[in-house]
């Protein structure tokens, strides 16, 4: 029996509404997920302006409500982490364990069908009668939504709120992912943060659990320094906007790290012009790591890259959902992991505007909307 739900709901063109949609039940391989909690990032309101409609959000958390005949290993009522990034578990990226960038199910993909494109269950989700796309491919700012099993992960954590799973589904993944991963960040090194939002404190937990010996964060935000103190930090540098690709703040990482600079750099500013500001952080034969995907033209002088330099450019940490997930969660239960922390605010759906200019302007870490 289809139900009726509230959801935010991108228009196109820079703004949102909050109304009433329709969602089916689950198809065969399909589970319906009613949404407790649905964290913000800067991707949700980069998406009001993506010139269509459709159910905003790409993390979230909630319970199991109902299944499809297919579906093995959920029940009713099980609480569940979603994963934007679907695989389908068969194309050529999945069967080399590249289950992140699915050549079929892949939202941001290239040449992917894509599981709102090729074979989408759109009429699945209804907005004034007419189907309508959910971000990503799950749409966590509704009450209810309808995703792929394969976008579902079992929450084993015994005590964990769902706002702080929900945190989990993409911006601890990135940076978590990117640290673990992607850079695999080695006992001993020196790390630098470039950005200490949700994505940069995962980076900088990331690496205390990789043991790395110096943890360097830049921001221009004095208030995000002092919590990337908090989340394991060893030196903070508090950067200027007018230091162009922050090659002074590159100069302070190298009277830190004895001249030579960093074993790694993340870049997760968000900020094109920085795209190259972490091949200036990092040493010879160092690991930049451009974090906050940049998709646009950026100029980067090849001198950055002398000598041996590596820079790489992951997708959501490498994220295999069934093992990275039970992993975070079990860093958070031995206590190696703050997740409860990192949410500064936390808003009902009828504040996501709040929500967003408070993020907008750097007061949260992660916000989160919670749902009754």
């Amino acid at each position: 029996m289809p139900l009726k739900c509230k959801a935010a709901i991108a228009i196109g063109n820079g703004n949102f509404t909050i109304e009433n949609i329709v969602v089916s039940e689950p198809r065969a391989d399909e589970v319906l997920v009613a949404i407790k909690a649905a964290a913000l990032c800067h991707t949700d309101y980069d998406s009001l302006n993506w010139g269509k409609p459709l159910i905003l959000g790409h993390e979230g958390a909630g319970v199991v409500k109902a299944i499809g005949r297919d579906v093995k290993g959920l029940l009713v009522g099980d609480s569940v982490i979603l994963n934007w990034a679907t695989p389908c578990n068969n194309c050529f990226q999945c069967n080399l364990g590249n289950l992140h960038i699915c050549e079929n199910n892949s939202p941001v993909v290239a040449g992917a069908n894509g599981y709102t494109n090729g074979h989408a269950h759109l009429e699945g989700t209804l907005w004034k009668g007419k189907p309508i796309e959910r971000s990503f491919n799950i749409g966590t700012l509704s009450e209810y939504t309808l995703v792929k099993a394969s976008a579902v992960v079992k929450n084993i954590a015994e005590n964990m709120s769902f706002a702080s799973a929900s945190i989990i589904s993409c911006g601890v993944m990135t940076g978590y992912g990117s640290v673990m991963n992607s850079a695999k960040v080695k006992p001993n090194s020196s790390v630098v943060v470039l950005g200490t939002g949700g994505v940069g404190l995962s980076i900088i937990q990331g690496a205390k659990l990789s043991r790395a010996s110096m943890i360097i964060a830049i921001d221009i935000n004095e208030q995000r320094l002092a919590m990337a103190k908090e989340f394991g930090a060893t030196d903070l540098i508090l950067a200027r906007k007018e230091d162009k690709g922050l090659l002074n703040a590159a100069e302070t990482v190298k009277l830190l790290t004895e001249g030579r600079g960093a074993d790694y750099a993340f870049e997760c500013t968000a900020v094109p012009e920085l795209g190259a500001a972490p091949l200036a952080m990092v040493r010879n034969a160092g690991t930049a790591v451009q974090v906050s995907g940049i998709e646009e033209e950026i100029t980067i002088d090849m001198n950055l890259f002398e000598w041996d330099k590596i820079y790489i450019n992951p997708l959501y940490g490498g994220c295999n959902p069934q093992i990275d997930f039970p992993k975070i969660i079990d860093h958070y239960e031995s206590g190696e992991l703050r997740l409860d922390e990192m949410i500064t605010q936390t808003y009902d759906l009828d504040h996501l505007q709040e929500a967003f200019d408070d993020m907008l302007a750097g007061r949260n870490a992660k916000g989160v909307i919670l749902f009754d």
